[in-house]
């Protein structure tokens, strides 16, 4: 798996955590304080990439976590049919297929630039050049 650890209490609002195995944006981070029979406690809200689900993790203050490679590159759309696009990445050449994002659908054409963003295997474009 491509993914680095760090602490939880480096972690900020829009940094990125992967919960349950899915890569997700952070979205509210609380520290409670250590009380008489514990340590602190982290609270950790974010929002899945790809799904869109809401999701919350709860642990120690200096407990370690996952934090996903994020590879940003740059791709050419070779052609859209329906909701999938195909695209050619410019700097290996390599073919490969993408769901078109709501945001997206009706304005991608076939020769335009896109970046896309591939955490482990998913693929999913960001935004149009």
């Amino acid at each position: 798996m491509a993914e680095k650890v760090a602490s939880m209490k480096d972690m900020k609002v829009g940094s990125y955590i992967m919960i349950d195995g899915e890569p997700c944006r952070v979205i509210d981070v609380a520290f409670s304080k250590p009380g008489k029979h514990g340590a602190a406690k982290g609270r950790i809200e974010a929002i899945g990439i790809f799904d869109e689900k809401r999701r919350t993790l709860i642990k120690p203050a200096d407990a370690t976590i996952s934090i996903p490679i994020i590879e940003k590159k740059n791709a050419q759309v070779v052609s859209v049919t329906g909701d999938i696009a195909q695209l050619m990445d410019l700097e290996s050449y390599s073919m490969f297929e993408v769901n078109v994002p709501e945001e997206f659908k009706g304005k991608l054409q076939s020769g335009m630039e896109v970046e896309y963003w591939k955490i482990e295997n998913k693929i999913m474009i960001k935004r149009i050049k």
